[in-house]
């Protein structure tokens, strides 16, 4: 099960309807070992692409090594889909590889600032996909 906070929750929603049609996509990192998504980082869509997300090499090399010095990891790993549900596809599958990290999927199809989302998480390992329980809380 994924328990995030209601700041963290609204913050990957905004950020997925702020880049939508592009897909967006980022990072909640937390301590080392706990589990626990604290620190929200929104990424960059390299690809610019309302159908494919792609983190920036030199970026993402830059947030493990600022992970690394705070003793971070990354807890949740989101994207949005824009025109499909928030399943993971064949793409998503293939660029899952962090077997402990939550795989947060977003769709805003259909949708505009008032209309309704889809959030749901997910275990990827070694290609298998998992649905869990998101439950959101007010604060840990």
């Amino acid at each position: 099960m994924l328990t995030i906070t209601e700041a963290l929750f609204d913050q990957i929603v905004a950020h997925a309807r702020q880049d939508h049609p592009d897909e967006a996509c980022g990072v909640v990192a937390g301590p080392a070992g706990t589990g626990r998504p604290e620190r929200f980082i929104p990424m960059l869509n390299a690809a610019r692409s309302p159908t494919f997300y792609e983190f920036d090499s030199g970026d993402l090399l830059k947030l493990y090594r600022e992970m690394d010095d705070r003793d971070e990891e990354p807890v949740v790993i989101y994207h949005s889909h824009t025109a499909t549900e928030a399943y993971p596809s064949r793409t998503d599958l293939a660029y899952a590889n962090e077997p402990g990290a939550h795989y947060v999927l977003v769709s805003t199809a259909d949708t505009d600032d008032a209309g309704p989302f889809q959030f749901r998480s997910y275990r990827i390992v070694e290609g298998e996909v998992t649905e869990e329980e998101v439950k959101v809380v007010a604060s840990y």
